[in-house]
């Protein structure tokens, strides 16, 4: 999760990074389930170590390495709602508490989130919002102690979700050591998830998707 350069400050959001692909994203089918995985590295590594994941199905990855809930608030409209998912799953926040972009308190991640969760909302588009995955410490940034704001902010992510209509999706029980890191054979980092981290977390996004879907039937705001 690195900062971003002098180049890539041009284009602060990264706008243009899905932006040839998602015009060739086509209108969904009535019975399509279509997801898209909104997020950091963390959501891109899934991808890219474990392509398989996101093959013959109706799923759609748009993570962004590096990057922070403003950001990603910035290109939501555009990654996410323009694409008419049924469900979209966000898992961000990590890099805010880094500071990739700059001092940011668990209230500011909460703002941003909570408004990607309103905009999908208000589109009929049903919200999976994912724990933040355990680290210890930050390689790119060490000594900033991440471990207890991550549990604190877990814990208002998912009060958030149970209070306001959208599924929890709990990676951080699943894969915490004793330390509230990420094991090695989970992470060779302490932050980013090894093809084994990811076969852990597959089943719980599967299972947060399949309630949301089942929500998403009983969504008066629903598109199609």
């Amino acid at each position: 999760m690195n900062f971003i350069s002098f180049a890539e400050a041009q284009d602060w959001a990264n706008l243009n990074r899905f932006k040839e692909d998602n015009a060739k994203v086509g209108m969904p089918l009535t019975c399509d389930d279509r997801v898209v995985f909104m997020g950091n590295s963390i959501t891109q590594g899934w991808i890219d170590k474990v392509p398989s994941f996101f093959e013959n199905r109706p799923y759609i990855n748009r993570g962004i390495g590096g990057q922070t809930t403003p950001q990603m608030l910035l290109r939501f409209r555009q990654d996410v709602i323009n694409l008419y998912p049924k469900v979209v799953v966000i898992l961000a926040g990590t890099n805010d508490i880094a500071g990739n972009t700059g001092p940011s308190t668990l209230e500011m991640i909460e703002d941003n989130i909570h408004s990607m969760t309103e905009l999908a909302q208000a589109n009929g588009i049903q919200v999976v919002l994912c724990s933040v995955l355990p680290a210890y410490d930050y390689k790119w940034r060490p000594g900033l102690e991440p471990a207890e704001k991550i549990v604190e902010l877990n814990r208002r992510i998912k009060k958030y979700a149970e209070t306001h209509g959208a599924v929890y999706c709990d990676y951080f029980s699943a894969m915490a050591d004793e330390r509230n890191g990420l094991p090695q054979n989970l992470s060779e980092d302490g932050v980013h998830p090894t093809v084994e981290g990811y076969a852990v977390m597959a089943p719980i996004a599967e299972m947060a998707i399949a309630r949301a879907l089942l929500m998403w039937q009983n969504n008066p705001k629903r598109k199609y």
